[in-house]
């Protein structure tokens, strides 16, 4: 019995559709091993799957193979987190915001405006 890694990534719950696990897999954010894998390289019980999305590295233990997307709550009998907590803790980081400050009526910005916002933007170490 074997799973395709992205239908796998799916039913766990990792992706919410099918075709995100597949486009993850094709840029490179899905790793088994510390390698990059296509959306069909079959899955085995014990693998460790690397997954990142956001800026969090997300890992998941094999523990068996599914065929259907399961609820939330049985999930941890297909895959085990193994996510280090200083992972997770980077969803809860504060989220520095920036805003350029424009006078009302002002309209839209001009192109050099926007490459003035840019280059103050690329500026910052955020």
């Amino acid at each position: 019995m074997t799973e395709r890694i992205d239908k796998f990534l799916w039913s766990i719950r990792v992706f919410k559709t099918r075709t995100d696990a597949t486009d993850a897999c094709k840029g490179g954010k899905v790793k088994v091993g510390g390698v990059n894998v296509k959306p069909s390289r079959e899955v085995k019980p014990g693998e460790v799957i690397q997954v990142h999305k956001g800026n969090v590295f997300y890992s998941y233990k094999v523990l068996k193979l599914l065929h259907n997307r399961v609820g939330a709550s049985l999930v941890p009998e297909y895959a085990e987190d193994l996510t280090p907590e200083e992972e997770l803790a980077k969803l809860h980081a504060p989220v520095e915001t920036f805003f350029v400050r424009r006078d009302r009526g002002a309209g839209r910005p001009t192109k050099k405006d926007r490459r003035e916002m840019e280059q103050l933007w690329d500026s910052l170490d955020l």
